[in-house]
């Protein structure tokens, strides 16, 4: 089982940079839908471990981090394939989406 990241400025540029698959969900904790996807990318980071990196940016702690990306509206997961950005969901989705998302980027 794999565990979320709680990235920072300095841990998402590390990981991402490092390449392969990496899901992060610009969230805060105000958000309402940001709470109804939690589940689901909590199941990505166990489903898809060892084969993809799962972590979440607060986008009220690392506001830079999210202006940087063009965070306008939350919540936001990006999918970043060898350190460049793959694709990106923006709103409440099912899992089936994400899950969608990542294994295309993974192929």
């Amino acid at each position: 089982m794999s565990e979320l990241i709680h990235f920072n400025q300095n841990t998402f540029v590390e990981t991402v940079g490092a390449g392969g698959v990496v899901v992060v969900d610009f969230w805060a904790t105000w958000c309402g839908p940001c709470r109804m996807i939690a589940p689901a990318i909590e199941r990505l980071a166990e489903e898809f471990a060892g084969q993809a990196t799962v972590g979440k940016v607060d986008v009220d702690q690392e506001g830079e981090l999210a202006a940087a990306y063009g965070i306008m509206s939350i919540p936001c997961v990006i999918v970043f394939k060898d350190g460049q950005e793959f694709r990106r969901l923006v709103g409440a989705q099912p899992y089936s989406n994400f899950a969608d998302l990542v294994r295309s980027a993974l192929e």
